[in-house]
């Protein structure tokens, strides 16, 4: 599966290479990223993980725009330094001058969202829920206390739950 995304992280090198005239080191490339992320750039680690199921659904466009954009977040770390905005000018400069492509901070893919369990929580003052998820609810059972912001009292488990 991960052949084509190889070949477009060193394309990309390839690119700010000869933009930059300089060599760039490789990063480790990773497959081990779930949820909402299409991709993520650990700049100090010199390491991009991508989301395999986003790159199986959209396949061109994570080719030719994720890709780009997490390279461009190692490439900018190591041509202007750690203090940079993630999605800053000189990442711009590195996604429209190198890439020419559309400095787009964030991708547009659909995601499956699962249903999750809340647990349903309440406080003496007003008719309101307090939902809580699973981890929250979990460590409430394990005496963590959690307090309404109005009347200060504890929250307290009313017993139901539901699926949102």
């Amino acid at each position: 599966m991960p052949e084509r995304l190889y070949a477009r992280v060193e394309a990309c090198y390839l690119q700010a290479e000869a933009f930059f005239k300089q060599r760039f080191e490789r990063p480790q490339v990773s497959f081990k990223l779930r949820g909402q992320k299409a991709g993520v750039a650990h700049l100090h680690d010199n390491l991009l993980r991508f989301n395999p199921q986003l790159y199986r659904e959209n396949r061109e466009h994570f080719l030719e725009q994720t890709v780009a954009h997490e390279v461009a977040h190692l490439i900018a770390h190591r041509m202007f330094g750690p203090r940079i905005q993630p999605h800053g000018e000189e990442w711009q400069l590195i996604m429209q001058g190198v890439y020419e492509l559309a400095p787009e901070r964030c991708h547009t893919y659909a995601i499956e969202r699962r249903p999750r369990t809340r647990y349903v929580y309440r406080c003496q003052c007003i008719e309101r829920d307090f939902p809580f998820s699973a981890q929250r609810h979990s460590l409430v059972r394990k005496g963590r206390r959690y307090f309404c912001r109005s009347c200060k009292a504890t929250l307290v488990f009313t017993g139901e739950q539901r699926v949102e």
